[in-house]
């Protein structure tokens, strides 16, 4: 009789847990349901895709309501990994979290605060010595590998308008191949300023409009090169020639972005090798994730003279690639810290800032380039830091963004910018040649690429670690 007892005490018990409702069912609705609830409580708007709530579900919503209608949107949202962010009045939009990305006025509030922790010249470039470490130490450069020989290997010199291309592949570490482009003024001895130009994320069906062999890349190549310049254009990692090497899944790694800013440094040492360059004249600029290879590049290598980040600079956007944002140098040092401070590092040389209406630099002119002035003025170098913003352009290196490149160039490394204008004055790009993705090869279109080369990226770790004193 006990026995039966107990057996029909668990049964009932059991009964109980299976048919009766818990509170977190109880308490449990459909995202979509408590947007709606909170919408008609808060008199607000709502804006998001059904694709992002469909199927998520909140326990106890309800429960989580407050009277202001901001922290209610926390306490709802955050347990599901979404934020918001207001756009007018009463409209909020709705979103999936992603790290490398802030609400507008969270940057523009850590700006203030950092441009109110550093107020004068001697805490500011403590600073800048403070967070180069940092990216240093986070990209696992600190120290910088020790260097060893860059064994160029050349492809014939095609002869061009005012200018010479050749491809080149350098071993930015052994057995590691950077490759790229070196464009040189047709006439004179020099030595001439050198402009390094990264690439961004601009990838194509059509291998002739992908990376560093786009025609925006070529123009402004050739074009600096016929004001007088040597220009190198390289590639990411695991990117165009890089993947003979490696796997594109790699580009989207931390190894990435300690490569591609290791390869800049390299790029630098093989520019101002050249006995035919200035080292005292040294430009980057790139858009995108070429943007944030220059800031980086700016910031951390003192050779560098001018700085020219397109469409990247900003407070709260970080970059969207593991190969920008894969490792957590804007976690430190105190205070952490954001791309357009960053940016900043290059003052008080001349930088000039390009953006435009329809990315996360649209607000450069209200809030970042405000920044970068303050900063410049602990210089009381203000005129060496410019803005140039497009409103009604997109994310690009298009013709506008280039002709302010070519002044600002210019004016800043001694460039004769007459040499590209037309009778009418004016600044003239058609005798550029664009080339086809083969003719921009370095181990041309089967690949032979040296029998030396790694391909194991673990390898790439280790090499760096054992070339580090």
């Amino acid at each position: 009789m006990k026995n039966k007892a107990l057996t029909l005490f668990l049964f009932t018990g059991l009964s109980v847990v299976i048919n009766g409702q818990l509170p977190q069912e109880v308490y449990k609705s459909s995202l979509m349901s408590v947007f709606a609830d909170i919408e008609k409580r808060y008199d607000i708007k709502l804006q998001y895709s059904e694709n992002l709530v469909k199927d998520v579900y909140i326990t106890y919503p309800a429960w989580r309501y407050r009277s202001d209608v901001e922290t209610t949107l926390n306490n709802i949202l955050l347990p599901v990994d979404m934020i918001f962010e207001r756009t007018s009045g009463n409209v909020y939009r709705v979103s999936r979290f992603v790290y490398y990305q802030r609400p507008v006025e969270e940057g523009k509030k850590h700006l203030d605060r950092l441009i109110s922790a550093f107020p004068d010249l001697i805490s500011w470039e403590k600073r800048k010595d403070e967070i180069r470490r940092c990216i240093l130490e986070q990209l696992k450069l600190d120290p910088l590998p020790v260097k060893t020989p860059l064994n160029p290997v050349y492809t014939p010199k095609r002869k061009m308008d005012g200018y010479t291309v050749e491809n080149v592949a350098i071993e930015t570490l052994p057995g590691v191949y950077l490759c790229g482009s070196l464009y040189r003024p047709s006439k004179g001895k020099g030595p001439f300023p050198a402009v390094l130009s990264p690439h961004g994320h601009f990838s194509a069906e059509n291998l002739n409009e992908y990376g560093r062999y786009r025609p925006d890349q070529q123009y402004r190549c050739a074009m600096l090169a016929r004001m007088g310049a040597v220009v190198f254009s390289y590639e990411m990692f695991a990117w165009g020639e890089s993947r003979l090497q490696f796997s594109s899944d790699v580009h989207r790694t931390g190894l990435a972005l300690t490569m591609q800013t290791l390869n800049s440094v390299r790029v630098l040492d093989f520019l101002t090798s050249l006995p035919y360059v200035d080292p005292s004249k040294i430009g980057v600029t790139g858009e995108s994730g070429g943007g944030t290879q220059t800031f980086l590049l700016a910031a951390i290598d003192d050779r560098i003279s001018v700085s020219v980040p397109v469409v990247m600079v900003s407070s709260y956007f970080y970059g969207g690639c593991p190969c920008e944002s894969g490792l957590p140098f804007h976690s430190c040092p105190e205070h952490g810290t954001n791309n357009t401070e960053i940016a900043a590092m290059v003052s008080p040389k001349p930088m000039l800032v390009v953006s435009d209406g329809s990315d996360w630099t649209r607000n450069v002119p209200s809030i970042e380039f405000p920044y970068l002035r303050k900063v410049y003025d602990l210089y009381g170098k203000t005129a060496n830091v410019e803005n140039v913003h497009l409103a009604d352009e997109g994310h690009d290196y298009g013709i506008s963004k280039r002709l302010a490149l070519y002044d600002f160039m210019a004016r800043h490394l001694s460039l004769n910018i007459n040499m590209v204008k037309d009778r009418s004055g004016k600044v003239d790009e058609s005798k550029v040649t664009i080339e086809s993705y083969e003719a921009q090869l370095v181990f041309g279109i089967d690949g032979k690429i040296p029998a030396n080369a790694v391909k194991d990226p673990g390898e790439v770790w280790k090499l760096i670690a054992s070339l580090q004193e």
